[in-house]
């Protein structure tokens, strides 16, 4: 079997697209109507403030939130015009840069675009390095370098490439990066490529030049067409599409950028829905639970956190191997091909932390990094992965491309506000007791009405009833528990009164 590429819009409300590599789910997509992204959209900003303390400048561009412009995301030509411009691969470091403060002033108009969704109270991370990505090459204007993609690690392939590169017409103050998807490539294609990328930066200019700030400038393709852009090669042998109108569009897109491959753009018309013909939605449930099992026995237990992820592999019932040693070895390499899985999958970015069974043999942690590294290089995501630790962790960073799965598809708990626990019921009660003798020691007090859960409200008037009746004979005061329904948690609503009935506050 090979690739293929499954496209599901039945329901309005929500795009999907699943990568199946030999009936396994390697890669997921989901868009959704009600939210929005903005990555890769640019901007027509202004600077509103400017923080010398952190060298960053914050920037509004016409959203509900201020952008984050750090002094490593300006480009040179901010600094002063005798500036030079940069090389692709070879931006000025943060000490080469002058500071921001003498760069941008209160008020500036900036062209940005946005490279990272804002996330629970954080606004949206903007850079003003341009970048335009097509189907072969992603197009920087103001920058004046060609550059090869990392991940074509093969020596003789990147002199290839960069000698057809060479020999094609390019627009001038604009540099190039070469996508891994260019191997195999024509001359014709790649040319195509860079025209129409040239154009759409002309047309963006002319708006840019008219626009007022804030205002948006151009708008990133939507998800179907991002994910054949940036995914679809040769090695997918079909793209499946469950809507005649968007499997269109998409046949008319790689029509354009693609033409050899057109025919491998299919319609889905089966009565099963596709997703569960190929076994996705299954996986999808899978990978929504904080515990993935191994397939000789582990488990990863995923848990997602507002400053890290933690990844903690468990044994389990696995005892195959003769000593402990190879055990460990056996389940933490398999771990760590299903974790590096599971990070695409979740769409997990930012710090993670992987705790690994104990290995105390040298050559063995090795080997476990080598499977890590070797599965990080097959992730579009960038990243940057450090050694075992003595306690066996793993740290790495990944770049955070979109919000994570779980942060897209679940609401915090009502009841814990996305803790995951909540106070026993027994300690609700006791604090509940706390305020109620504080309210009765005040003279003023006549009257407390208190409403709680109404499993607090069971607690208390059964195994606190006596110490209620203790309390309103020794402070002659009325306390009247109530259950409300609507109140979840710790939640609660208390009003006191005087001896006339007005309200105390408390």
């Amino acid at each position: 079997m090979s690739k293929e590429m499954l496209i599901n819009v039945a329901e309005s409300e929500e795009c999907r697209v699943a990568i199946i590599d030999n009936g396994v789910l390697d890669e997921l997509y989901t868009e959704r109507a009600s939210l929005v992204s903005h990555v890769g959209n640019i901007y027509k900003g202004k600077v509103v403030n400017i923080e010398p303390g952190i060298q960053a400048a914050f920037v509004d561009f016409g959203l509900s939130k201020n952008g984050f412009l750090h002094i490593s995301d300006l480009h040179p030509k901010c600094f002063s015009s005798r500036d030079p411009g940069e090389k692709i691969g070879r931006r000025k470091s943060v000490k080469q840069r002058p500071p921001i403060q003498k760069c941008l002033r209160k008020g500036q108009e900036l062209v940005v675009q946005v490279t990272k969704e804002g996330i629970n109270t954080k606004g949206p991370t903007l850079t003003t390095y341009i970048s335009m990505p097509g189907k072969y090459v992603v197009m920087m204007p103001s920058m004046n370098r060609i550059g090869v993609s990392q991940k074509i690690e093969n020596e003789e392939e990147r002199k290839k490439i960069r000698k057809i590169f060479e020999a094609l017409k390019l627009p001038e103050d604009s540099g190039f990066i070469i996508r891994t998807a260019a191997q195999g490539a024509t001359k014709r294609e790649l040319q195509n490529d860079i025209a129409y990328l040239s154009r759409l930066w002309t047309a963006i200019k002319k708006r840019i030049d008219k626009a007022p700030s804030p205002s948006e400038i151009y708008q990133e393709s939507d998800l179907v067409i991002r994910t054949i852009r940036d995914i679809f090669t040769t090695k997918i042998s079909k793209i499946i599409c469950d809507n005649e109108t968007v499997a269109r569009k998409a046949r008319d897109f790689v029509g354009i950028v693609q033409p050899r491959l057109k025919k491998r753009v299919t319609c889905y018309d089966g009565k099963t829905p596709l997703f569960h013909k190929y076994g996705i939605e299954q996986e999808i449930a899978r990978i929504q639970s904080s515990r993935v099992e191994l397939k000789n026995g582990g488990s990863l237990v995923i848990e997602q956190t507002e400053a890290l992820v933690a990844i903690d592999v468990n044994s389990g019932k696995y005892r195959k191997q003769d000593n402990a040693e190879q055990t460990a070895l056996k389940i933490n390499i398999e771990a760590a091909k299903e974790i590096v899985r599971q990070l695409k999958l979740r769409d997990l970015g930012g710090l993670i932390i992987c705790d690994f069974i104990d290995m105390r043999d040298n050559k063995s942690r090795r080997e476990v990094e080598k499977v890590f590294r070797d599965e990080l290089k097959k992730d579009r995501a960038r990243s940057r992965m450090l050694r075992i630790s003595a306690f066996g962790l793993i740290e790495l960073t990944r770049q955070r491309m979109r919000p994570s799965l779980q942060s897209s598809t679940f609401l915090k708990c009502p009841h814990c506000a996305g803790s995951g626990v909540i106070k026993s019921f027994e300690s609700q009660s006791i604090e509940v007791m706390r305020m109620l003798s504080l309210a009765t020691a005040k003279k003023e007090i006549a009257k407390i009405d208190l409403s709680v859960s109404p499993e607090v409200a069971g607690y208390l008037q059964n195994q606190k009833r006596s110490a209620i009746a203790t309390l309103e004979a020794n402070s002659d005061k009325v306390i009247v528990i109530n259950a409300d329904t609507t109140l979840v948690g710790e939640n609660y609503n208390m009003s006191c009164y005087n001896e006339r009935g007005s309200t105390v506050k408390f």
